[in-house]
């Protein structure tokens, strides 16, 4: 079933309450027209004008487990580092989200990764969760669409299960401006066939897995 609109409410500070009350009630957060204006097209134009020798395929699992499987997904992907305007202000404002969310629900959220990704026609990925529990430190995912004009026609949806045995799911128009946010252990989620390349942000909000013989995050 399609996602309803959220009505976004003014000020970050009332937003990011209202993601925290979403989170607090289902495990999940759907906010459209969430990202502030100038900021979304402000990545948009960054991504839209990296050079393709910036991104590289996407694959699955984390540092020695990784693998690259297009049976899998399609992506292709761009780490965020903070370095221009548009990702130094992406990371201030995800920053306060954070802070944000760990006042209100106490989560112990440490650190944030991110990064472009860009689905070309035909791209997927199939139905994951983003950590296994108890073997990941990642706690909640966060996903940013920058695809202005975006209509059913186009496909892409991002599809949310509310758990392993749901079967239907809520499917996510990636429209610029939408934010989804969510448990990362609890919500198996995927990513459908988009007709036109697709660009979005997905990222991890992490706690402390730091210690003297490993740092964090790996990648």
């Amino acid at each position: 079933m399609p996602a309803q609109p959220a009505p976004t409410v003014g000020g970050d500070e009332t937003l990011f309450e209202a993601i925290a009350a979403d989170l607090r009630e289902g495990g999940y957060s759907v906010r459209h027209g969430a990202l502030p204006e100038a900021l979304a097209a402000s990545l948009r134009t960054e991504v839209a004008a990296l050079p393709a020798q910036s991104f590289r395929p996407a694959g699955v699992g984390r540092a020695g487990d990784h693998q690259l499987n297009r049976f899998v997904r399609g992506d292709a992907i761009c780490w965020i580092q903070g370095a221009s305007p548009a990702a130094a202000a992406w990371v201030a404002w995800t920053g306060r989200l954070r802070e944000a969310l760990n006042r209100h629900l106490l989560l112990g959220l440490f650190s944030f990764e991110s990064h472009y990704a860009c689905y070309g026609p035909g791209d997927f990925y199939r139905r994951h969760v983003d950590a296994f529990r108890g073997e990941a430190n990642r706690v909640l995912s966060l996903v940013a669409y920058l695809n202005p004009g975006w209509g059913p026609a186009d496909g892409g949806e991002l599809v949310l299960y509310r758990d392993a045995d749901d079967r239907e799911g809520l499917r996510v128009t990636p429209l610029q401006g939408t934010l989804v946010t969510f448990l990362s252990e609890d919500i198996p989620h995927e990513v459908l066939p988009a007709a036109r390349p697709r660009y979005s942000i997905a990222g991890w909000y992490r706690v402390n897995g730091s210690s003297a013989a490993r740092g964090d995050p790996p990648r």
